[in-house]
């Protein structure tokens, strides 16, 4: 069924590669504050459930801005964050594919990574295209060492590039157990041809409070990358997969 859609630390530099400015959760990272009263958002979760319909799946939660004053043709009108959020169900959390060789691949593994390549096996699959896609299309995040990198870029990039999926580059030392947990729990957003960011934030059976604090990090990152923050956003709607949007009061 078609999905219902509305139209409604340090600092960084800014050349640096979206995949490196996580937002971090319960204050491991400053962020500018978030300007919506936080009740006013429950209300609007609590709303979004009611009109979800009785469905056999556990329907998605997602989230709608819509942004005014943006041109998203200039380079400062483009968004595109990797966030980190606070709770993400088991059964909804992404999935790894780790690309790499030695103790790095072997530690990997242990973590639990859903796949592990190793140069090799990526050189294998330079000639099918069929495969690439595959890649592409079920593995949520790559996580590359570094020496890696240009051959998963000849390789995979025309395939992961549409689709926002920017490998994710791995150092020697890289404490690769963490870092898969957090891309588990990481969406990424991202303006296209017009002023609306959406994203899912959890489940309709996760607790109100759970949603709420993972909308919270979301709009605190997008209000911070917004010239006149709060002032930028026209509207926002919070809906289930099949359900009907509920408008948030800004």
């Amino acid at each position: 069924m078609k999905e219902n859609t509305t139209s409604c630390s340090k600092k960084k530099i800014e050349t640096e590669p979206f995949y490196n400015r996580i937002t971090y959760l319960n204050g491991k990272k400053g962020r500018s504050s978030m300007s919506i009263n936080p009740q006013t958002l429950l209300n609007a979760i609590k709303e979004a459930k009611e009109k979800a319909g009785e469905r056999k799946f556990n329907q998605s939660v997602e989230l709608i801005i819509n942004l005014r004053d943006i041109d998203v043709k200039k380079p400062e009108g483009r968004i595109q964050e990797a966030i980190e959020l606070p709770y993400m169900p088991e059964e909804k959390q992404n999935k790894i594919c780790v690309i790499a060789s030695g103790e790095l691949a072997l530690r990997a593994k242990k973590a639990g990574a859903d796949l592990v390549m190793d140069r090799a096996e990526l050189e294998a699959i330079a000639q099918d295209k069929k495969r690439q896609r595959e890649l592409a299309q079920k593995y949520n995040f790559f996580l590359v060492e570094a020496p890696s990198m240009p051959l998963v870029g000849r390789i995979l990039g025309k395939f992961l590039g549409p689709r926002g999926k920017m490998p994710v580059p791995l150092p020697p030392t890289a404490r690769v157990e963490e870092l898969i947990k957090k891309y588990r729990r990481t969406i990424i957003i991202r303006l296209r041809g017009q002023p609306v960011l959406q994203c899912r934030v959890g489940t309709e059976k996760m607790k109100d409070e759970e949603i709420l604090e993972n909308i919270q990090t979301v709009l605190r990152t997008i209000e911070s990358k917004l010239k006149r923050g709060i002032k930028n956003i026209q509207s926002i709607y919070i809906k289930t997969a099949m359900g009907k949007p509920s408008e948030v009061k800004v």
